[in-house]
């Protein structure tokens, strides 16, 4: 009689879940995708669902970012080194999205996608989103008391286009204004590279915070003609 024989199946390697990464711009291949497959490698090890991840990433985002708008007023009375808190904003906002990375990447690879799973995230996605433009504007206003109203709306608001254009480019009618795959093009992109954007804001605030007014003006500018093109894009080619 011949013997029953047991085919193990090996497990995924930290390859194997950066394999199946959704992308994001250069910085983010290069260093979100890969801390994130080590978090979905680890969670698999633990057993751990995608969503253990997704409202973990959620909890580090929002503890980042409240610590920066308690303290703004004290940095900018000099109270508390700027430092600290760029410190803080820097682990606690890359940390985070890169297990918002991983939780994508456990659930392709063991099979655990759900509906429900891709609303949780793009739920948490934008609470974190919305507690990381407060911490900004809450610096800005900090370090210069004249900021207009105005303009920490509009930054608020366009800031939003990076979410919905990500959301919309997921779906079955996704379209890229440009396509180039090259180096020069993935480097200008990295001005709407997630894990570039936030790197270099919590540099900001651990090295210069007074920029900050500054750098909300820069991402209103991108950000709101990213949005101009992008209607113009659509439109053209709904026209042909």
């Amino acid at each position: 009689m011949q013997s029953a024989t047991t085919v193990v199946e090996p497990r995924p390697t930290v390859a194997d879940f950066h394999r199946v990464n959704r992308g994001g711009g250069l910085f983010s291949e290069s260093v979100s995708q890969w801390l994130g497959a080590v978090f979905a490698l680890v969670a698999q090890r633990l057993g751990l669902r995608p969503t253990a991840l997704t409202i973990t990433n959620l909890v580090l985002g929002l503890a980042a970012s409240v610590t920066v708008v308690a303290l703004a007023d004290r940095v900018a009375a000099g109270d508390v080194p700027a430092w600290v808190v760029g410190l803080v904003a820097l682990v606690g906002w890359q940390v985070a999205y890169a297990l918002d990375c991983a939780d994508g990447q456990l659930a392709r690879v063991t099979g655990q996608g759900s509906a429900a799973g891709a609303r949780v995230d793009v739920l948490c996605d934008v609470a974190a989103q919305i507690a990381l433009v407060a911490a900004l504007s809450a610096t800005a206003v900090a370090q210069r008391p004249e900021t207009p109203t105005w303009l920490v709306a509009a930054f608020a608001g366009t800031w939003m286009v990076n979410l919905v254009t990500s959301v919309m480019q997921s779906g079955p009618n996704a379209a890229s204004m440009v396509t180039s795959t090259s180096l020069p093009v993935r480097l200008v992109k990295l001005i709407r590279d997630y894990g570039a954007v936030i790197f270099v804001a919590a540099l900001v605030l651990m090295v210069a915070p007074a920029l900050t007014f500054w750098v909300i003006i820069a991402f209103t500018v991108v950000n709101g003609g990213f949005l101009l093109a992008s209607i113009a894009f659509s439109a053209r080619a709904s026209l042909r």
